[in-house]
């Protein structure tokens, strides 16, 4: 499951130190055939100190980690919703990832100018939110137009989608993020379709550095989760790809074994079926059962021979909804 997260900022924040730090953790990209080889995505290792335990365990040949994508996207300026700077194209590579990684300056350099001269960690998170709102909103009023005559026509699809949009519309009218509308669960597939960049997950990256500060006053009124990092002396990398993780609503389970250990990425609440398309497509379609024990449980037992004899692997059918730490085998 490669799913990315675009790292995005104001000039001069740090955002390009902070991608070419993480960068140094990637992991060896044979891996990985899914990922395209390009000089502004990195892929980068979750850490999980359970996986070497595990791959101790069965003394593996390798070790594969579950992995984050991570995308250093154009620097964004103010008025780039209506294309100032390079703002199509940092919109266009937005709308491409999963979530938003939004780097804020905290550090004071006289070497490193701010662009608007003064450190002001609030403003920035306010210049950058409102020209993602601004470009959502010129979607969803284009998407309102070019539905008007199928809802002047009373077909109940159009209907339907224009009352979701004129919920957005009326938040991101009032400057507020897409995401913070109230949007009813059978609605959400009819709005996923516009691919709004304020209803993706949103970490607020805030960058230290050793000589500043931390001003609980800001902290207190960041508007969303967030990490602190200092990327020059690597201090927090380890707490934002951990966080991106999350953000994504991700979890991990594990596949252990002389060839290999392994951590697999799925979202949280996956059944067993779905959890094996991680590995292949055919352990869903042709899923009869799973062989389910939890990583603590299989390192308690010391082998896997002693765990069944303790009855703690179990026989999971295809209602299981695989926990995180889970060690499967499926069976097709």
């Amino acid at each position: 499951m490669a799913l990315s997260i675009g790292i995005v900022g104001l000039p001069n924040v740090g955002k390009s130190t902070l991608f070419n730090t993480l960068t140094k953790k990637s992991v060896p990209a044979e891996n990985y055939p899914f990922c395209t080889i390009d000089p502004s995505v990195g892929v980068v290792a979750v850490p999980d100190e359970r996986l070497g335990k595990l791959s101790e365990f069965s003394k593996s040949a390798k070790t594969i980690p579950a992995v984050v994508e991570f995308v250093d996207i154009a620097g964004l300026v103010k008025g780039a919703s209506i294309g100032e700077g390079l703002g199509n194209k940092f919109l266009a590579n937005i709308r491409e990832v999963d979530a938003i990684a939004e780097v804020v300056r905290i550090f004071k350099d006289d070497k490193i100018i701010h662009v608007d001269k003064e450190i002001s960690p609030l403003r920035d998170i306010g210049v950058i939110n409102l020209e993602l709102v601004l470009a959502d909103f010129e979607t969803v009023t284009k998407r309102l137009a070019s539905i008007n005559k199928d809802i002047k026509a009373q077909k109940k699809e159009a209907i339907a989608e224009a009352v979701i949009l004129e919920k957005v519309k009326k938040v991101l009218d009032e400057g507020k993020l897409a995401n913070i509308a109230e949007i009813h669960e059978e609605e959400k597939p009819i709005l996923k379709q516009l691919n709004l960049l304020t209803t993706k997950p949103i970490l607020y990256v805030l960058n230290f550095s050793e000589a500043s500060e931390n001003d609980e006053a800001v902290l207190s009124q960041i508007p969303g989760p967030y990490v602190k990092i200092d990327p020059v002396f690597e201090k927090g990398l380890d707490d934002l790809i951990k966080k991106s993780y999350e953000i994504l609503n991700l979890m991990t389970y594990f596949t252990t074994g002389e060839d290999e250990t392994r951590a697999w990425t799925i979202k949280k609440n996956s059944t067993a079926p779905v959890a094996g398309m991680a590995i292949h497509t055919d352990f869903r379609d042709k899923f009869i059962r799973a062989e389910v024990i939890s990583y603590d449980k299989l390192l308690e037992a010391g082998s896997y021979a002693s765990a069944r004899e303790k009855g703690w692997v179990r026989t999971e059918g295809k209602e299981y909804v695989v926990k995180d730490g889970d060690v499967v085998e499926f069976k097709i």
